[in-house]
């Protein structure tokens, strides 16, 4: 070696990051992406997300929330068991505002909140995720400047869904309609609510298991197990959670939720509308809850000097949808005439 040869500059690419530590970068973008994917509101603008395997992407819009005495006691009740960590499973009947009040709760937490709508086809993976995607990664080593070497890796990727991420990043999860999914497809919130950690069936390797962030919550909502397509869920499921059952509000909230809802209707006209659903509430054999008090309002509002008979024609077209066939809305239309004679009251 000549003396010249130390004058040399050594060549090469830089001191990069190691293989492991981009490889934990890019898995914890991906999951942040995801989770941000979840919690976003969707809007009619939204461009869809191409790489995106979730079916429920979306949280609800905000709704108005009217908190009288009634309302806050409940509401009290439910933030006490989520304080003291349970999960807890609001039941009660089809417009009692069950979910209006599990999505009021799960945003007043100031973490993300994440949504499922159970339905009959809602499978386990459709709540933890499954390997839904091909990788394929491509490197070209040229640490040597005179040396290529170039690889492809084919591998499965794992795409997580809602609740994983929730049990993953402390999110609250509102699990609507919980009881109308499959008894067997929510046998992985066993282990959630009671080891704290969530197994993921068909995922390999020491990713298995996932701890349960401590701010996790859940609030799941259901009919009352009487109604068509509800499941009831297994017992030992049951036992995890705390159950309110709730029943529909009183008149003064109910007044309260449809003048949030119908700014241009008189407050009394307000008042005799809800009355009157009240009324059938009592009488009929359909649930007839706050959201017919509120549509009915609706109807009222875009109606020219509504009188006895517009009114009745209101409250049956709100109501018909529930009924199987036109004898069973002649019925109604009687029904409703009556209430409406029968009730004290006018609309201005």
């Amino acid at each position: 070696m000549t003396d010249g040869s130390r004058d040399r500059k050594v060549r090469g690419a830089q001191i990069r990051s190691s293989r492991e530590d981009k490889r934990k970068r890019r898995s914890t973008t991906r999951h942040d992406k995801e989770l941000d994917r979840l919690t976003k509101p969707t809007t009619a603008t939204t461009e869809p997300d191409p790489d995106s395997h979730l079916e429920e992407t979306f949280i609800p819009d905000e709704q108005p929330f009217v908190e009288t005495e009634s309302v806050r006691r409940i509401k009290a009740r439910t933030q006490r068991w989520l304080a003291a960590d349970r999960p807890v499973h609001l039941v009660g009947p089809t417009g009692c505002g069950k979910t209006s009040l599990a999505m009021h709760i799960a945003r007043q937490r100031d973490r993300p909140v994440v949504w499922i709508n159970g339905d009959a086809d809602l499978a386990t993976s459709d709540l933890i995720g499954e390997y839904a995607e091909t990788e394929r990664v491509s490197e070209r080593d040229k640490y040597i400047h005179n040396v290529m070497k170039s690889k492809d890796i084919v591998r499965d990727r794992w795409v997580d869904n809602p609740l994983t991420l929730a049990v993953r990043e402390g999110a609250t999860l509102v699990y609507n309609e919980f009881s109308r999914t499959k008894p067997a497809a929510n046998n992985v919130l066993l282990s959630v609510f009671e080891e704290g950690v969530l197994e993921l069936p068909g995922r390999r390797g020491e990713d298995r298991y996932v701890d349960v962030h401590p701010e996790f919550r859940a609030v799941l909502t259901s009919n009352s197990v009487e109604y068509a397509g509800v499941h009831e869920p297994q017992d030992a499921l049951l036992d995890r959670l705390v159950g309110i059952y709730m029943d529909f509000y009183d008149r003064e909230t109910e007044r309260e939720i449809v003048r949030s809802h119908v700014s241009d209707v008189a407050n009394d006209d307000i008042a005799y509308v809800v009355e009157l659903v009240g009324q059938l509430r009592d009488r009929l054999d359909i649930d007839v809850g706050t959201r017919a008090a509120i549509m009915a309002a609706e109807g009222v509002a875009v109606t020219d000097a509504p009188d006895d008979e517009a009114l009745v024609e209101v409250l049956v077209d709100v109501l018909a949808s529930k009924l199987p066939d036109y004898e069973a809305v002649k019925d109604l239309r009687s029904q409703v005439a009556n209430v409406v004679s029968d009730t004290e009251g006018d609309l201005s």
